[in-house]
């Protein structure tokens, strides 16, 4: 690998970079896709601030099209499943080629119903590392062996099956980009959005102060900082416990560990 200032060239027989063709930037968060739908990247990620931080170099995105290792005059990379049954999966071997021609720093995921929830804590950790590969899985999934071979993480958005990984790898990326400094303009609205501190957001106003009858809440006019502070908190409680009893749960036996700690 050579470096150039800011820019860093590596040889490879496979990235569709979206941005700056086979180069990569040196220290910048990267986003590897192994997906059979390169054309569906950036999508959403090339629009607003996820697509402005893209063009400004704060984060890198590779889309990798699985077919440039299949095989044959159709570049087929799947078969039909071990032991019969309906649909394909995608072959091992052709994986193992995409995943050693293309792995960069950071972890290997695959996106799968079955995988570990994500969550804001798992985006945190991701923003905080290099960057991610993220495998796109079609028809009936991937073979299981390149799963052991590579000890890929599998990480799922919910119980709910989607036609492939695509959609879930955006969403996972969305969620991991905006938490890189300077993609925000304004880093503190992290600080008070939903599961920032195991809580959901509380409830947000704006103009005109009273819309079909509907008034803002009257403290949030008051312009007393504490008191704003306080309703704020207490309505994210609220909403937390009516509508997350499994969030309210982890936050109130975190606070009774911290009581005990001190």
């Amino acid at each position: 690998m050579k470096s150039h200032g800011r820019k860093s060239i590596q040889a490879s027989v496979t990235p569709q970079d979206l941005i700056a063709g086979d180069q990569t930037l040196a220290g910048v968060w990267q986003a590897t896709v192994l997906t059979l739908l390169p054309d569906a990247f950036p999508g959403v990620l090339g629009q607003s601030l996820t697509g402005k931080a893209l063009k400004d170099g704060l984060w890198q995105l590779d889309a990798v099209d699985l077919r440039r290792w299949g095989e044959g005059r159709h570049r087929n990379v799947d078969d039909t499943p071990a032991g019969g049954g309906a649909g394909m999966v995608l072959r091992a071997d052709i994986l193992a080629k995409a995943i050693e021609d293309t792995r960069r720093p950071g972890p290997l995921i695959y996106l799968s119903p079955r995988g570990k929830p994500f969550d804001q804590a798992m985006a945190r950790d991701l923003a905080l590392g290099p960057g991610v590969t993220l495998l796109c899985g079609r028809f009936e999934g991937v073979d299981e062996r390149v799963i052991e071979q590579y000890g890929i993480k599998e990480v799922s958005l919910g119980d709910f099956v989607l036609t492939g990984g695509e959609i879930a790898a955006q969403a996972l990326i969305d969620a991991t980009v905006r938490l890189i400094p300077r993609v925000l303009g304004n880093q503190a609205s992290l600080e008070e959005e939903s599961f920032s501190d195991g809580l959901l957001e509380h409830p947000q106003y704006t103009r005109p102060a009273v819309w079909n009858g509907r008034e803002i809440p009257e403290v949030l006019l008051s312009g007393h900082h504490a008191k704003i502070a306080d309703w704020r908190r207490a309505e994210a409680e609220r909403l937390t416990k009516e509508r997350r009893p499994d969030l309210w749960r982890a936050y109130t036996g975190r606070d009774s560990d911290e009581d005990q700690e001190l």
